[in-house]
């Protein structure tokens, strides 16, 4: 399990030496091995205690013990790592700074007094600085600062929490801070250059930090000039920025803080928690933060530098990732520079290397639960652990929000967030990712999963690696990832629906109901098809989209209707007839995605959309949650069966002429999708209900569906660890890969 660099070996030595048991532990590229030696109640004991009594961050997956005969210790010790064999211990995630670290950061009698890289067993950076198994100092980007003698005495000492911390340093011994301008000429150094960091932030100035998984934009979040000037510059036009807050108590004015949400905000993984915004006039982040938006993405203090900043600022700052849209965050210093000059005014930059990069992850409550939204720092790469031996298979992912992951044995390495592949350097992230997780575990990859979309960039990678390749359907994937994280065999009815998707007969899935066999699915109904004039350009324009289900409906009839053509200019009346007459570039789709589009620009939120799933969002954020009332829907028998949303939209375009209230429409709409399932569920006749895909980040729709199931007597089963959108397409790619080997 993860049982290496959380203080594991020094509990097993205390707890040896307490019961008075001779032997040794040690680290190995398999995990951790004990030999005790003494009587056998202390034996007993010993074996009882080790689970219950762990450190905090250890997750026990696999614990065998066998009795051997006495071999004669005289004592017990912890011995060197052994580094032969096959590699499957877990790396853990980046972990956030333990409250006896950050006293340390805060008492100016301690000699790590405003140290901005303490850590220890407990805390600090994991991931984004291990180059290899095991994790020893040697093997991380660590290896380049030598301990000063109070820092070795301390990783030396099985009783000290700085025990094998293998990012320990000091202000003597280990990576220091500097504050750059925009050419990399040198302005500050160490808690200085934090002071000059702090008051750039005050005057409404840009500064790139580097954090622990990449560099990050910082600016004062209550200036709407600042925040303004980052989105120019950024080029990011309406799509939220997440807020770090100094401590939980600033939240609570500005946002509400249910029980689960504090647990998150407060927890080692620290992740970025939606939360709902209060209706206050005194509210302190400015509006271009979350335009429109009645929630914020908010964060607390997840490093010793964080705390730092934040503890000097007193106010909300916006922390978002160190890059422009659609690029990886960076990484390096003068990679920074070279990237980022026209973006950030300052720079706080270390001599720390960043082996990989790991974004903040994304997280949101849901039926009283966490729902990872983007699985990154605190996360990745801990696995996902299946029933049965799997072959050793890399997938590569989808084209947006990809992710990569590797199965050994029975565990899933799920890598961290990589994002979209539409740039040059988001497609060289992937590239790394996709050799990363195999060459931190010596695999020898039997088989290469990757999506049925012959264009996207992450399959022709695949087809590349001269590996036996496996190609998976992409809502098959999402089902599978659903009922891989929930530890669910078939069979069960997978509910994907989502955007976009490759089908199997060439044209665009994204409603779809796919009952899972033992190695294969059977797509038992999908939402009524409509063409997307345009094609991608839709996904951008849900203008497009609603054009596109209205001309499904009233066919030709629809040009001399003027009054339903929303957003569109005569000029544009031509062009589009002509390319619905002779479907050109029209491909047809069952998406619920677009569905969602179509239906936001008819109710008039939303015409254009400046990224992925806005249309969506705002209807959702419309919606008035206390209504049942449902629109009418036909489902029609066949195979599939064809759930038909005709009669939802005549209900609301009857509802928009009568000026009934948006925010009654879209719950009608939502309570409609609910009902859909519902149905299909009872047709089918499976009391596995599982739901993935984009759409299912919809906290409403979630919690409307598995209310509605569960009351049906279904068992509704969703996501929690692994993210509903294409960032789960990997382990759900590997796990259809491992069942298609059974036939």
């Amino acid at each position: 399990g993860a049982v290496q660099g959380v203080g594991f070996r020094p509990f097993v030595y205390r707890l040896a030496t307490e019961l008075r048991l001779d032997g040794w532990v040690l680290n190995s590229v398999q995990g951790v091995f004990i030999e005790v030696e003494g009587a056998p109640d202390r034996l007993r004991q010993f074996l009882l205690r080790l689970e219950k009594e762990r450190p905090p961050r250890a997750v026990i997956h696999s614990f065998e013990s066998s009795f051997l005969d006495p071999v004669g210790y005289d004592r017990f010790e912890i011995r060197e790592t052994e580094e032969h064999g096959e590699k499957t211990a877990f790396i853990l995630p980046d972990i956030a700074t333990c409250a006896d670290c950050l006293r340390d950061i805060f008492d100016s009698n301690d000699r790590r007094f405003r140290y901005p890289f303490t850590n220890c067993t407990n805390c600090g950076p994991r991931f984004s600085i291990i180059e290899a198994l095991p994790y020893d100092r040697k093997h991380t980007s660590m290896q380049q600062f030598a301990m000063c003698d109070e820092c070795e005495s301390e990783y030396k000492d099985p009783r000290n929490r700085r025990f094998h911390a293998q990012p320990n340093a000091c202000p003597r011994c280990g990576p220091h801070l500097e504050f750059w301008d925009p050419l990399g000429a040198v302005l500050g150094h160490a808690h200085d250059a934090l002071l000059e960091a702090a008051r750039s932030v005050r005057d409404g100035k840009i500064v790139a930090l580097k954090g622990i998984g990449g560099f990050q934009l910082i600016v004062d979040a209550r200036s709407e000039a600042a925040v303004v000037h980052l989105r120019e510059r950024k080029r990011r036009e309406e799509k939220p920025f997440a807020v770090m807050y100094p401590s939980l108590n600033a939240v609570r004015p500005d946002c509400e803080v249910s029980e689960w949400e504090k647990r998150l905000l407060l927890s080692a993984e620290s992740p970025i928690v939606l939360l709902s915004i209060l209706r206050n006039p005194q509210f302190a982040v400015a509006p271009s933060v979350a335009p429109g938006n009645p929630n914020l993405g908010v964060m607390l203090p997840y490093t010793p530098l964080h705390h730092l900043l934040t503890r000097e600022l007193g106010f909300p700052i916006v922390a978002t990732s160190g890059n422009l849209s659609d690029e990886p965050i960076c990484i390096d210093n003068h990679e920074a520079l070279n990237r980022l000059h026209e973006i950030a005014d300052f720079f706080l930059v270390n001599d720390r290397p960043i082996v990989r990069h790991v974004d903040d992850s994304i997280v949101r409550v849901v039926c009283e639960r966490e729902l990872v939204l983007r699985r990154a720092r605190g996360f990745a790469p801990l696995p996902i652990h299946l029933k049965g031996s799997l072959p050793t298979i890399l997938a590569v992912g989808a084209h947006l929000k990809n992710t990569v992951a590797l199965s050994m044995g029975n565990e899933v390495f799920v890598s961290q967030h990589i994002g979209d592949l539409e740039t040059e350097q988001a497609y060289s992230a992937f590239k790394r990712a996709a050799m990363d997780l195999p060459q931190l575990y010596d695999a020898k990859i039997d088989i290469v999963a990757c999506d049925m979309h012959p264009d996207y960039l992450s399959t022709k990678y695949a087809t590349e690696m001269g590996v036996p390749v496996h190609t998976v359907q992409h809502h098959w994937a999402h089902a599978a990832a659903c009922m891989g994280e929930n530890g669910i065999e078939a069979p069960a009815l997978g509910v994907s629906w989502d955007g976009t998707g490759f089908g199997l007969d060439g044209t665009v899935w994204g409603g779809e109901f796919l009952l899972a066999a033992s190695n294969s699915f059977t797509r038992v109904a999908h939402f009524r098809q409509f063409a997307l004039p345009g094609g991608e350009t839709a996904i951008k324009e849900p203008r497009r989209s609603a054009l596109g289900l209205l001309h499904e409906i009233f066919g030709d009839e629809l040009w001399t209707q003027r009054e339903l053509l929303v957003d569109l200019a005569e000029s544009e009346v031509a062009p589009l007839r002509q390319m619905f007459e002779k479907k050109i570039n029209t491909p047809k789709t069952s998406s619920v995605g677009r569905l969602f589009d179509a239906v936001a620009s008819l109710s008039g939120l939303r015409h254009r959309a400046t990224f992925e799933g806005q249309a969506a969002m705002e209807l959702e954020f419309a919606l008035q949650s206390a209504v049942s009332e449902a629109y009418p829907y036909d489902l029609r028998d066949g195979s599939p069966m064809i759930v038909d949303w005709e009669p939802a939209i005549r209900g609301i375009l009857a509802d928009l002429q009568h000026k009934t209230p948006v925010k009654l429409i879209s719950a009608k709409f939502h309570n409609m999708l609910a009902e859909t399932i519902v149905a299909v569920s009872r047709k089918i006749g499976e009391s596995k209900v599982v739901l993935s895909g984009g759409c299912f980040q919809n906290r409403y729709l979630i919690e409307r569906t598995v209310d509605r199931l569960r009351e049906e007597n279904f068992r509704p089963y969703w996501h929690q660890r692994i993210p509903p959108n294409d960032g789960g397409v990997a382990l759900g790619q590997v796990i259809a890969t491992a069942w298609a080997q059974r036939s």
